[in-house]
């Protein structure tokens, strides 16, 4: 299973936007029953850093197949304050978090 967490910050005037976009992207996945894939956003208290934890099971990532994914892509460096850096991560322990 492969695991990677990924964070970024907006600018303040887009920190709306980016969230809209991201919620179409979890509509997409429960109307499309997307399986393969755990996926959880946040965002901290600035409103404006971003941080995504998804842990997928087969070798290619589901979110790469959705529409609203690829919105969400499109021109995000348009969006960023500081560029998303995605980090991959090996789970000692979570309760609940990944559906155990």
């Amino acid at each position: 299973m492969r695991q990677v967490m990924v964070r970024y910050k907006v600018t303040p005037d887009r920190a709306a936007e980016n969230e809209q976009l991201i919620r179409a992207v979890y509509d997409e996945l429960n109307r499309a029953q997307t399986t393969g894939i755990r996926y959880a956003t946040v965002v901290l208290d600035d409103g404006v850093s971003f941080i995504h934890i998804a842990a997928q099971d087969a070798d290619t990532n589901p979110l790469l197949q959705l529409d609203a994914f690829q919105e969400f892509q499109r021109n995000i460096g348009d969006r960023c304050d500081e560029a998303p850096v995605l980090s991959e991560f090996r789970q000692v322990g979570s309760y609940r978090l990944f559906g155990e």
